[in-house]
């Protein structure tokens, strides 16, 4: 494989025209495919094997033009002190919204409003009442004009003194991510400056990886009605592309960089930085798509798509850094610097003569190497205090009840709380698959369950053969009484009642991701262990790698835990309520940090094996590897934390949680786990690290991701061993 990369990034830097005339034509087509294709909606969105899918699937086939899992809206309406919602001008008022969501802007999207005079849906002291909409279509899916015309709909009545709010599921949208994106490429652009010390080399990283993002999402846009993507879909895609982009180009510039200190030629460094950093950067984007396509597992297709659409711009990444890099490397020239040179920007370089000092890396890892027990023991351990509150994780999804208290969403709400109690906010739609006899039935043996408020008649199909039986919890949507509630009613049902509604598809959705965890968790670890036993020729690296990404993975769901579930530091990272932990945020995590957690293991790692292969002993090979790739770990690390940091500004929680879970994932992983506790450990092991069965040894393929046999093919020798006391001679410098 290292031949092969060496003649495609030596080929891709002398003929760099065409290279580059290739890709800027497939961003071309791509962003003409995006906009000329309609807008995404949010895709189709189902839970296979749940009671809530089934009883969505039965309500369809029962009550067809019901629109069962189309978006809600409830309309709070408080009426001014001393008046009550049924005096006639409150109730005129009242009407008029009504009237505009039946016939004016978006009312083609409405499939019933509910006069709540009719419904009965006044508060004991008269004075809040609601009126509660169903759209035909899901809420990612309401065109602008219909959420327009609701969020307008109350202005009159709010004009005349009442008081109207809004909440529901229809005025749900797809999380804005610009500004979370635009932090983390202005803070890559510094740390890439810094690491460099060039302008030039720390343009190209991002140059490539935006051009490949760009190719990446615009095709997702473009063929999103097609695939039925979803506008989230790109999302992701765009997080993970421009995380792997700025990673991938970071490391082939920086191999780059070290190959022309060595004093090869231009085209000669590309290739050679092609064969041996393009290796790690191979196997590195596979984990990534092992991670992204392993989503499958959970058997909810909306996470299946996002997940293969991701892996598709991580694959779109690494061909970009295996080729477009070292083409744009060929028409930076000697612009890019040498490693160990800096630009006039920084001031001048270091005299020729001047004796070089070690880096930092090369300081840490002999630091490491004379204390590997201390440092592997405080990296654990710290790590394990951190993740202590991950043992009373509590999953679950939020309601509106977690939002700012500033949204509209959050004061209707809280207006449902006070006027009728907090299980009107999340009501349950039982399902009976019968005649009327077994819906009468079900709703008398429903109102007798402990955590029940309030059980509505049951409204029959025109067949008669099928009922809806609304039951208000007394509990909010998201507290244990009301999932405990939802088990006892679906307790000895069979398939003649079924329990769904919002909530319910809230807890089921909850209990999946549960359910997948430990799945996924194996699939993904399991074949990311096999693939880096490929990469490293051994078994503890690969071993060690995955129990050092558990590790740091824990502890990051720790740190959420205690800061969203519990409380601490709520305030510093501005959050207004506490609750259960976003379910995805697991599963989630894992696929992300897992993807990024190894690339820089093979990246870090790969460096030592290559340098073990040429003859060093492991303790020198420790600090070759850190002499040549902590800088630029680092650099990537904290490019990936400000971009996951980025995200800690938005006003919605889940994407508030996902941004300081991912960064302080990264975090843990690359300065704790892989910066201290991967050197200590193979510190510890020596030449054992390296070790691999004989028999396993020859069942194994060679794919050489150490470049021995590319310097066979280039006529160079590995070089002689050093000698038995070099470890020891670093170690005591």
């Amino acid at each position: 494989m290292a031949t092969f990369l060496y003649r495609l990034g030596r080929g891709a830097f002398r003929r760099r025209r065409f290279v580059a005339l290739v890709w800027v034509a497939l961003l071309f087509v791509a962003g003409f495919g995006a906009a000329t294709a309609s807008a995404p909606t949010s895709g189709s969105f189902s839970i296979p094997g749940t009671e809530a899918q089934k009883a969505f699937d039965l309500l369809d086939k029962k009550f067809p033009g019901m629109a069962a899992d189309g978006a809600t809206a409830r309309i709070v309406i408080k009426a001014p002190a001393g008046a009550k919602v049924t005096d006639p001008g409150v109730k005129a008022e009242v009407e008029k919204v009504i009237s505009g969501l039946k016939s004016g802007p978006g009312a083609a999207e409405v499939a019933t409003v509910d006069d709540p005079y009719r419904m009965q849906a006044v508060s004991q002291d008269g004075s809040t009442t609601y009126i509660s909409v169903k759209y035909k279509v899901s809420g990612m899916e309401l065109k602008d004009a219909t959420r327009d015309a609701l969020t307008e709909s109350g202005k009159d009545a709010q004009a005349q003194g009442l008081g109207v709010e809004i909440g529901g599921d229809a005025l749900m949208v797809a999380p804005e991510t610009g500004s979370g994106e635009i932090i983390g490429i202005m803070v890559a652009a510094i740390v890439l400056v810094i690491t460099f010390g060039s302008l030039i080399a720390a343009g190209l990283p991002l140059l490539t990886a935006l051009i490949g993002v760009g190719i990446g999402v615009s095709s997702i846009t473009a063929l999103a009605n097609v695939l039925d993507l979803g506008s989230t879909t790109s999302t992701l895609a765009m997080m993970i592309g421009l995380a792997v982009g700025i990673d991938y180009a970071l490391f082939i510039v920086s191999r780059y960089r070290a190959e022309l200190a060595e004093g090869r030629e231009r085209d000669e460094a590309a290739g050679r930085a092609a064969g041996t950093a393009g290796s790690a950067v191979v196997f590195a984007g596979l984990t990534v798509v092992i991670a992204l396509v392993g989503l499958a597992v959970v058997n909810i297709p909306m996470l299946t798509k996002m997940g293969v659409a991701a892996a598709g711009t991580v694959v779109i990444a690494v061909l970009v850094a295996l080729t477009l890099v070292p083409a744009i490397l060929g028409f930076a020239g000697k612009k890019v610097l040498p490693a160990g040179e800096k630009s006039k920007l920084f001031g001048k370089g270091k005299p020729a003569d001047a004796k070089p000092k070690p880096n930092g890396g090369t300081r840490w890892a002999r630091f490491v190497l004379r204390r590997p027990v201390m440092v592997l023991l405080a990296g654990v351990i710290g790590l394990g205090i951190i993740a202590i509150p991950a043992s009373k994780l509590e999953m679950g999804l939020p309601d509106d009840g977690a939002q700012p208290v500033s949204t509209t969403q959050r004061k209707a709400y809280d207006l449902m709380s006070e006027g009728f109690g907090p299980g009107f906010n999340g009501p349950l739609m039982v399902v009976v698959d019968g005649d009327k006899a077994l819906a009468d039935s079900t709703a008398e043996r429903i109102k007798v369950l402990p955590g029940v408020a309030a059980v509505a008649q049951p409204i029959q199909n025109e067949a008669k053969d099928a009922a809806i039986v609304s039951v208000i919890p007394k509990d909010r949507p998201s507290s244990h009484a009301t999932e405990e509630l939802v088990r006892e009613i679906r307790a000895g049902n069979g398939d003649d009642v079924l329990v769904s509604g919002q909530t319910a598809m809230n807890i089921d959705f909850s209990q999946k991701m549960n359910d997948a965890l430990l799945p996924y968790l194996a699939l993904v670890v399991g074949l990311a262990f096999l693939l880096l036993m490929l990469v490293f020729r051994s078994i503890l690296v690969p071993l060690k790698a995955a129990l050092g990404f558990l590790l740091s993975v824990v502890a990051a769901l720790g740190a959420v835990v205690a800061v969203f579930q519990w409380g601490w530091l709520a305030s510093v990272f501005g959050v207004e309520q506490t609750g259960p932990i976003m379910s995805m945020m697991p599963i989630f995590m894992v696929g992300v940090v897992f993807g990024l957690a190894m690339d820089y293991e093979v990246f870090l790692v790969t460096r030592m094996r290559e340098a073990y292969v040429h003859g060093e002993r492991p303790g020198q090979a420790v600090v070759t590897g850190f002499r040549y790739s902590a800088r630029v770990v680092v650099a990537a690390a904290v490019i990936m934390i400000a971009v996951f940091a980025g995200f800690l500004g938005a006003s919605d929680q889940m994407v508030k949680m996902i941004g300081f879970g991912l960064a302080i994932a990264v975090l843990f992983d690359a300065f704790v786990v892989r910066m201290a506790i991967v050197p200590a450990v193979l510190a510890l092991l020596g030449h054992r690290a390296w070790w691999l069965p004989k028999w396993l040894d020859r069942i194994l393929p060679n794919v050489d991701v150490e470049g021995e046999s590319l310097r066979k093919h280039l006529g160079e020798d590995s070089g002689p061993a050093e000698g038995p006391d070099k470890d020891r001679e670093l170690v005591n410098a």
